[in-house]
């Protein structure tokens, strides 16, 4: 048998998977959500690209304080040579645990020149573009992450109306409640306060939203925020994606509050 003779074949390349922006997302380990819900949000020529950091199951202010560690090194899984425009970190409570700061300094560890964001800094960036102030929150959290919450957005100047809370500390359990049961929980949480709430954000990554916000805004009056819907629109608009996308809201008709980009 004789040896073949290999042919070296030409070829030529492009820019790949997001021409437009490329995204970079540290996603919890056992997070069934985030990916899911921003893969269906991504306008052509957006691509997103995911490494995930261990996070064990039960949501309690111990687990989510002790992911601060491990940050650097999940998010310098995603690799510099894909020139990223935007990193977030997907964890609405851990972000708040931690402190906005302190996740934005440990991705910088991996990424210094790289912009980034978490679900808590959007969503606040996402009530300014709304001219929002006076909110009403859902969780899925215990008490003492609940308050965390409401704290942090009460801190940064916003008026927490009413909040209310499924009290499921299990990642995978809030990752099967029902968008029919967040509906109900909206609705519930602002009955007692119509006309005096201006948003309502439903908080947690793993908690689904993206098709009942909507069609909820339009019924109640207000906008209707999720974690992934605040951090999908704050990802775009920190990577320059302008688009105005529909039926997600009024926020996705909207730029970045002052001159934030």
């Amino acid at each position: 048998m004789t040896a073949l003779d290999l042919q070296k074949l030409a070829f030529t390349t492009d820019n790949g998977f997001g021409d437009r922006a490329r995204i970079g997302l540290v996603v919890l380990e056992n997070d069934q959500t985030v990916e899911a819900e921003l893969a269906s949000l991504w306008p052509s020529g957006v691509a997103a690209f995911v490494t995930r950091i261990p996070m064990e199951d039960r949501v309690t202010p111990e687990a989510l304080l002790s992911m601060e560690a491990r940050i650097p090194e999940a998010a310098g899984l995603l690799p510099e040579i894909l020139d990223f425009d935007v990193i977030g970190y997907g964890c609405t409570s851990g972000a708040t645990l931690i402190g906005e700061n302190r996740v934005s300094a440990a991705i910088r560890c991996a990424h210094p020149k790289t912009p980034n964001t978490n679900p808590i800094t959007a969503a606040q960036a996402a009530l300014a573009a709304l001219e929002a102030r006076r909110i009403a929150i859902v969780t899925p959290y215990n008490a003492q992450v609940t308050s965390g919450i409401a704290n942090l957005l009460t801190a940064g100047g916003l008026e927490v109306l009413t909040i209310g809370s499924f009290f499921e500390e299990s990642d995978a359990v809030v990752a099967h409640i029902t968008e029919e049961a967040v509906s109900d929980a909206v609705r519930t949480v602002v009955k007692d306060v119509a006309g005096q709430v201006d948003a309502v954000f439903v908080s947690c990554t793993s908690l689904r939203a993206f098709s009942v916000a909507g069609p909820l805004e339009e019924e109640l009056g207000m906008p209707v925020l999720s974690s992934n819907l605040a951090f999908g629109w704050h990802l775009l608009r920190l990577a320059g994606i302008d688009d105005r996308l529909g039926g997600l809201g009024r926020l996705y008709s909207l730029g970045l509050p002052g001159a934030e980009r």
